[in-house]
């Protein structure tokens, strides 16, 4: 049956992918049938640092909103860019990945104080999309139908839309700011002259998560195959 064959698809993602999404996806469905309510997921310091409510250090970037187009929206993009990732610079280092979310989660929360964030989701989407388009500069983007462009320019186009809708572009300005701040340290420093790597992720993280052999029968998304196939050679 097709349910059952999305369902085998899906069990095929990667695991920091399949976690995130069903987790975003979880969360709203609980909402949506009054089992849970944004106000006991949002961000809050005083809760969280004054009646020790630290689940919504995490919550709070589980919540997209009711269901609806922003949220089916950001689940796309979220899903797409954040397996893109996962699949592509940092296939074979999921600790890595890890420490990515972790390292923008803090970043976000911090910042956030300044502006009295409540749902951080949207930012973690725009840094992903970030990372992925500085990691990708060569892949051409489709965006909702006629307008194409280079993958840098992604992040912006995402901005704009926004705007269009109607919504604070100050989230995504946040998750781009997080995600040019991890970029810059994790890509862009240590290729300097006497730059080194900064962002170290945990030994523990590695031993946890880090898998020691990689699948041969791996096949990346068409984003990651730069360039044609070639055809196998003849015997």
């Amino acid at each position: 049956m097709a349910w059952q064959g999305l369902a085998a698809e899906f069990l095929q993602v990667p695991a920091v992918t399949r976690a995130y999404t069903s987790a975003c996806v979880l969360t709203t469905a609980a909402v949506q049938l009054d089992l849970l309510s944004p106000f006991q997921l949002y961000f809050n310091p005083h809760l969280v640092f004054r009646k020790f409510q630290v689940w919504r250090l995490i919550t709070s970037f589980l919540f997209f909103g009711p269901l609806g187009f922003s949220f089916f929206f950001n689940m796309l993009f979220v899903f797409r860019y954040c397996r893109l990732l996962e699949e592509g610079s940092f296939r074979g280092r999921t600790a890595d990945f890890v420490f990515m979310f972790l390292f923008g989660g803090v970043l976000m929360t911090l910042l956030g104080l300044l502006g009295s964030l409540f749902f951080p989701g949207q930012a973690l989407m725009a840094m992903l999309v970030y990372v992925w388009s500085r990691r990708s500069p060569r892949v051409n983007v489709n965006f909702f139908g006629p307008l194409t462009f280079q993958a840098p320019f992604l992040p912006w186009a995402l901005l704009g839309f926004s705007l269009l809708l109607g919504n604070s572009i100050l989230v995504d300005l946040l998750g781009i700011t997080v995600g040019h701040i991890y970029y810059f340290l994790e890509d862009v420093f240590p290729n300097q002259p006497g730059g080194k790597r900064l962002l170290l992720t945990p030994h523990f993280l590695k031993l946890l998560l880090d898998a020691r052999e990689e699948d041969p029968n791996y096949l990346p998304l068409p984003e990651e195959q730069p360039g044609p196939r070639l055809p196998p050679p003849q015997q």
